[in-house]
């Protein structure tokens, strides 16, 4: 198993390859396909954190939110994540780093319902009726609910 190089390393690198040298750069960095779900996972353990506990705080399905975890269903709703990293109380660097993980767009300042939940997260507000009160207070939908229909 070889050592994962930093973000900051393989941009370096790629300034430096040429096109016909792609090949080579897939072969000798695989990128990893369960980002997501390690980052997730480690981040729990830190807190000490049960994913069932994060699930049912999240008001998600525990098989729905583990198939997430694992990979086995990809959701495209992005308040299912922002949900999830809500109740693992992640900070906003750690929310912002799941949503890229997972491929989705990080919570923007300049988008107003962004702008409140970066709010709710950076205040440590982790009461959903809360954080939903004060979208709807503001004319924003609520967080989704995610119970783990297809979606």
């Amino acid at each position: 198993m070889t050592e994962e190089k930093s973000t900051e390393i393989l941009m370096s690198v790629l300034k430096n390859t040429s096109s016909s040298k792609i090949p080579d750069f897939l072969n000798e960095n695989p990128g990893n396909e369960n980002a997501f779900s390690e980052f997730m996972r480690s981040r729990l353990k830190l807190r000490h954190i049960k994913q069932q506990d994060v699930f049912i705080k999240a008001d998600i399905s525990y098989g729905y939110g583990y198939k997430i975890f694992s990979g086995e269903k990809k959701t495209r709703q992005r308040d299912v994540i922002i949900k999830i990293c809500i109740a693992a109380e992640f900070t906003l660097d750690e929310v912002q780093r799941a949503l890229k993980l997972y491929g989705m767009p990080e919570l923007y300042p300049k988008v107003p319902r962004d702008a409140v939940l970066i709010i709710a997260i950076n205040q440590n507000i982790r009461d959903f009726n809360e954080i939903n009160a004060l979208l709807d207070k503001h004319g924003f939908p609520v967080l989704y609910a995610g119970r783990g229909a297809d979606d």
